[in-house]
């Protein structure tokens, strides 16, 4: 039996070139090979190796017949010479040899008497659902709510190397039926998850489909330096090339960056990072979906280290208080401006109890003279009325004086919105009520921020 011990470099999953050791044993006579590979860094000494090997009694006999220094690392060759008093059956000593090779790998990996191993941080992954944890049903022939947290993490063995990942699940439903009281749930369990001093930070698993209100939702909500990133994934677990397991890696690495401390909330798929306030999803079904206009991405999950370009400036907190029993957050209707509208949605709205409206005009913050009396009456009665566009890009501004232009429906009372989309203008609308913010010069602050 004749072995053959030789070492090669590979990659990691982070890009980093390691040795490797491949250990053949070939028995020529009895037409047996195995190959055990093993990281060179876990075997301990060569002599180590070659004393376990020599102590098989049927075994073979280590000898050191050469080394050298090949470009990029150290290559090692050994040669094991077959044993005089070797059985005519050689065969058991392959398995023989392997498993005691191996025990060697693992004696190997358990640190010395007396020393300590640096810990790693820890990040806590709330899941909430979404089609990151959902799978092809085999009856529906569609994605379903399907896998756990634990069972994300399972799909990412090399977050070990980042982070211990703590995890709590939370829900497993679609991101569409996510809704205020869903958000106030996941904000506590954020903020109690962050006031653990071992924590870096926190991940949400959750659904693409209104992953960018969930983010702003926290983003308003959480008090708290350490990063939240909030991650999806726009392929299911059943698809080959599952967008998942990338998502969740770097939203552990960027937990663990100092410079994703003081951030807040962000999105990061598809290594790019945005911040709450701005991102947008563009795309129905590209992995690349989360966009911030004008202002750009915070920063990027590169293959060597996560690297920020620029910090959200226009950040504000909402201090959530508990609610009473039977108390619920308040309701804030969206109703968009379109040519034609008759402004009977707002009005609608108003009779089954809104206590705010969004308004998605158009371009500047333009309506027409319908849906302008019908925003002018509800503001007479008390309801704050908020105007937003459904243009992706730029600010609300009270430019035009014609009856529906913007600048008469400030006269009317309105609150512009600045840039933020309907349905960002509708959770800071929603907070700000609850925290009993009312007036209409208060609110407007609170938008202009």
């Amino acid at each position: 039996m004749i072995g053959i011990v030789r070492s090669k470099r590979i990659s990691d999953g982070d890009g980093i070139r390691l040795p490797n050791i491949s250990v053949v044993f070939d028995d020529q006579n009895g037409g047996m090979r195995m190959e055990v590979c093993v990281h060179w860094s876990n075997l301990g000494t060569p002599p180590m190796v070659a004393q376990d090997l020599a102590e098989v009694n049927a075994g073979p006999r280590l000898m050191a017949l050469g080394m050298r220094v090949a470009k990029g690392g150290p290559a090692f060759l050994w040669k094991f010479a077959r044993v005089p008093r070797m059985t005519r059956n050689r065969t058991p000593a392959f398995p023989f040899a392997c498993l005691l090779l191996l025990g060697t790998v693992a004696r190997a990996q358990v640190p010395p008497a007396g020393t300590s191993q640096p810990k790693l941080p820890v990040v806590r992954l709330i899941a909430t659902g979404g089609t990151i944890a959902m799978k092809i049903d085999p009856e529906k022939k569609a994605p379903v709510p399907a896998i756990s947290g634990e069972d994300l993490v399972a799909t990412v063995p090399e977050i070990a190397k980042v982070a211990r990942v703590e995890v709590q699940n939370l829900s497993n439903v679609p991101s569409d039926y996510m809704d205020p009281e869903r958000w106030f749930q996941l904000s506590r369990a954020v903020q109690e998850a962050l006031a653990g001093a071992e924590v870096a930070g926190v991940i949400v698993s959750h659904g693409t489909d209104t992953l960018e209100e969930t983010a702003w939702f926290l983003d308003l909500t959480v008090a708290s330096n350490k990063p939240i990133v909030l991650i999806g994934a726009q392929r299911n677990a059943s698809e080959h090339d599952f967008d998942g397991p990338r998502n969740l890696l770097n939203a552990a690495r960027i937990c663990v960056s100092n410079e994703a401390k003081g951030k807040g909330a962000m999105i990061a798929l598809n290594n790019q990072i945005n911040a709450a306030r701005e991102a947008t999803k563009t795309h129905t079904s590209d992995v690349e979906t989360f966009k911030s206009g004008d202002f750009g991405l915070l920063g990027n999950a590169d293959n060597d280290r996560v690297i920020f370009y620029r910090a959200p400036l226009r950040r504000q907190h909402l201090a959530l208080r508990p609610l009473k029993e039977g108390e619920k957050l308040p309701y804030i209707e969206i109703v968009a401006m379109y040519g034609g509208a008759d402004g009977s949605l707002i009005r609608a709205a108003v009779t089954a109890g809104a206590k705010g409206v969004v308004v998605q005009a158009l371009g500047w913050g333009n309506v027409n003279v319908a849906m302008y009396e019908a925003i002018a009456e509800t503001i007479k009665k008390g309801v704050p009325v908020v105007i937003s566009t459904r243009v992706p890009n730029g600010r609300v501004l009270p430019v035009y004086g014609f009856k529906g232009g913007g600048k008469t429906l400030q006269e009317a009372g309105a609150i512009f919105g600045y840039n933020l989309s309907p349905e960002k203008a509708r959770i800071l609308l929603l907070l700000a009520l609850h925290a009993g913010i009312r007036k209409p010069p208060e609110l407007q602050k609170l938008f202009d921020r």
